[in-house]
Order: structure tokens, then C-alpha cells, then sequence
């Protein structure tokens, strides 16, 4: 029987091309889901020339390096976004495997990463966060909550930790200061990590957006007004990963 290190690599390669092949996927739902297009029948074209793709025009990240950036009928140069988005995803699916293994937690958390990654797209060009997305990310909270019954009671009150609060500032903002697509991502990711995951991610959120968009708007004149998903995405992903280790290391400094 192999051991786990001569199955690391196999394991780590096909998690590295599954996570091309869904980055390819996420792509076409964050170009045609803000156009109203079918992104599952859709046939993918080119975007000057319109020109359906062949199978082998669609490879991730090879067809693209083979040929040169360019379509192959018009010669058009092909958006470095595709090709970007696919391996993006791909480190992710690799971040998670190294970080739990070949496990029901790997699973769970590569499609959260590409159900992050779609979103924060999303949401940065149209400032709303669809709701397949959170329906989505919900039902992966209600399988890891069946899988870890053992901690139900964490989950169920990590559905209303954040969301109920960010509602209640909703109301009194008559909307301003929130939007009710982050209200529904951070319930649905409440129910996934837990009350105190979902606590930590929103704090990290807080502290990546803070950060980030005072040097944008510093540097590149970015408004006040800004897309939070993106910075909710990042503090849910790194709450799934690492939300054990970093609550105890602030518990040891504080306590």
C-alpha cells in the first residue's frame, strides 16, 4: 500500500488541475451571470470576433500559454483574467489540501474557495453579491453542520452572530451601510465556521478592507464607497483554514 508521502504528489497534482478546471467554470459564471446569460448551455466565444471555441481552445491555463494570449481566427489578444482567475483557483484548492489533507474538510473548503472567488468578481463589478452564491455556501453549512453535529449548537448560533447584527445596521441605515447580499453571505458562512469562525472572519474582513481600501483610496483615488464581499471572502477562507490556530493565539496573549 503506498504511503502518504508517495500519494502527496498525485494527490496534490489533481487537486491542482481540478482547481484549473473549476476556476474555468467560475469564470464564465462571473462574465455571464452579471449579463443575464446562461453560463451552464452557453457555448463560449470569442469576445471580438464572436467565434464559438473549440474543446481544445478551452484547455485552463494551457490553451491560453499555446496560444500566445491570441484567438485563434482573429488574432485578437485574449484578457490575462482568464488564465489569472484558473490558477488563482488552483493555489487555493492546494492551500486547503495542505491544510487538511485528503479529508471531508478539503472537500468542503475547495468549494468554498471557488464559491468565494466567484462572488468577490461578482461584487466587485456590480456591487451585489448574487444569490446562488449564498444559497450555494448555505447548503456547504448545512452538510459540514450534519458532519459535525457534534458542535451543532456552534453552528446554529454562528447563522446569527454577524448576520443579525449587520441587519440590525441595515435597518437603522436604511440600507447605506451594508448591503443584503453580505448580510446572507455571512449567515450562510455562519452556519459553515461556527460562531466563533464567523466572528474571527468578520474581524479579519474589517481589517483587510480597512487596510487595503485606505491605499487604494490613498493611491488610486478609489471612492468611499467599496465592495465588502471580496474582504468577507478573504477573512471566511482564512477562518475555515486557520480559525483554531489563530483564536488560540490571541487567547494566549490576552488571557
Amino acid at each position: 500500500m503506498p504511503t502518504y508521502s508517495e500519494l502527496a504528489a498525485p494527490a496534490a497534482l489533481i487537486t491542482f488541475i481540478l482547481g484549473l478546471v473549476s476556476g474555468s467554470f467560475v469564470c464564465e459564471v462571473a462574465d455571464r451571470l452579471p449579463r443575464h446569460e446562461n453560463f451552464i448551455y452557453g457555448r463560449s466565444h470569442c469576445e471580438s470576433c464572436g467565434a464559438v471555441l473549440s474543446w481544445y481552445e478551452l484547455i485552463p491555463l494551457l490553451s491560453f500559454l499555446f496560444q500566445h494570449g491570441r484567438c485563434r481566427r482573429c488574432g485578437a489578444v485574449l484578457s490575462p483574467r482568464y488564465p489569472l482567475i484558473e490558477t488563482v483557483n488552483g493555489v487555493l484548492y492546494l492551500w486547503v489540501l495542505f491544510r487538511y489533507g485528503l479529508t471531508f474538510e478539503t472537500l468542503i473548503g475547495c468549494l468554498l474557495a471557488s464559491a468565494l472567488l466567484g462572488l468577490s468578481l461578482i461584487d466587485l463589478k456590480t456591487m451585489e453579491i448574487p444569490y446562488g452564491f449564498n444559497i450555494f455556501i448555505l447548503i456547504l453549512g448545512i452538510a459540514f453542520t450534519i458532519y459535525d453535529r457534534t458542535d451543532l449548537p456552534g453552528h446554529l448560533i454562528g447563522l446569527f452572530a454577524i448576520s443579525v447584527p449587520l441587519l440590525l445596521i441595515q435597518l437603522i441605515s436604511r440600507g447605506r451601510a451594508i448591503g443584503g447580499g453580505d448580510i446572507k453571505l455571512m449567515a450562510a458562512a455562519g452556519l459553515l465556521l461556527g460562531w466563533k469562525g464567523i466572528i474571527l472572519a468578520f474581524v479579519l474582513a474589517c481589517i483587510i478592507g480597512s487596510v487595503i481600501h485606505l491605499i487604494r483610496m490613498k493611491f488610486f483615488g478609489q471612492g468611499r464607497q467599496f465592495a465588502f464581499g471580496p474582504y468577507l471572502s478573504a477573512g471566511i477562507f482564512i477562518s475555515w483554514l486557520y480559525s483554531d490556530a489563530l483564536i488560540s493565539a490571541y487567547l494566549s496573549l490576552v488571557l
